[in-house]
């Protein structure tokens, strides 16, 4: 086992994953997976970080593999896993709090598979044990064709096991989805009238609604308006659902 910064990290790419059994928990119920089970006859990404309910991971490392998940569908991706050196118990609750349906919780709770790996260290310093370094992998039938394994830097870095990074490995022109929030209220014909159209152009959104899930300061901050729905894309501000039907239309015309 290693200690950050002290032996460098050997690249595992052509060779087999290791052969464990994972102990997970489905409907109450212990249940043993695998390796074969994951990987035989299959091409799966996994990637691994050093815990759940952690800042990086919960943020931005498993929600944007669950985001991009339709484009790893749609390039022969079968199943995307997290394995963490977490318990069954642990990772079902992550899992839930995540809502990340396109992703797979894989507990490896004694740290067999990581150890295997030559991917386990010892993160004392953080109170958390024997854990697993972050990287990520693509998989095909059992053997690893590609791995990205972060730097070995103080702290917890993310640089390049994230899910745009393995995109890019597998589809280098892959268009990006948008990233879409509208600010919304109970009963807004107006409202309906944007998400139905954001639906129509195949385009996903977050709704936020008000005063549930912000105040009218906050929309007043962020939009400067009172009115909804207040459509923000990509960290711009597009506007109610007239000027989105505008910025749909430039964007079609853009594209055509």
């Amino acid at each position: 086992m290693n200690r950050p910064g002290e032996a460098t990290f050997r690249n595992r790419e052509g060779e087999r994953v290791p052969e464990v059994t994972f102990k997970t928990r489905v409907d109450h119920e212990w249940v043993e997976v695998t390796s074969k089970d994951i990987f035989e006859g299959r091409n799966v990404i996994v990637f691994s970080l050093p815990g759940a309910f952690t800042p990086t991971c919960s943020s931005s490392h498993v929600p944007r593999y669950n985001q991009l998940a339709p484009l790893f569908r749609a390039r022969g991706i079968d199943e995307i896993v997290c394995i963490s050196v977490n318990d069954a118990f642990v990772m079902n609750e992550w899992c839930d709090q995540q809502q990340a349906e396109e992703v797979r919780f894989l507990p490896d709770g004694t740290g067999e598979f990581t150890e295997r790996m030559g991917l386990l260290v010892d993160r004392s310093d953080l109170g958390f044990g024997k854990r697993s370094w972050r990287y990520s992998m693509l998989v095909r039938n059992g053997v690893i064709e590609k791995m990205f394994i972060e730097p070995q830097e103080p702290g917890d870095p993310f640089h390049v096991s994230d899910a745009d990074t393995m995109l890019d490995y597998l589809s280098p022109a892959a268009p990006r989805p948008l990233d879409v929030v509208v600010l919304t209220r109970t009963g807004c014909p107006h409202c309906v009238r944007a998400k139905q159209r954001l639906t129509k152009e195949g385009i996903g959104y977050e709704e936020l609604m008000l005063n549930r899930d912000y105040r009218a300061p906050a929309l007043r901050a962020l939009a400067g308006r009172d009115s909804v729905p207040q459509v923000f894309i990509n960290g711009e501000h597009v506007g109610g659902a007239d000027e989105l039907e505008a910025w749909l239309e430039k964007r079609a015309a853009e594209a055509a």
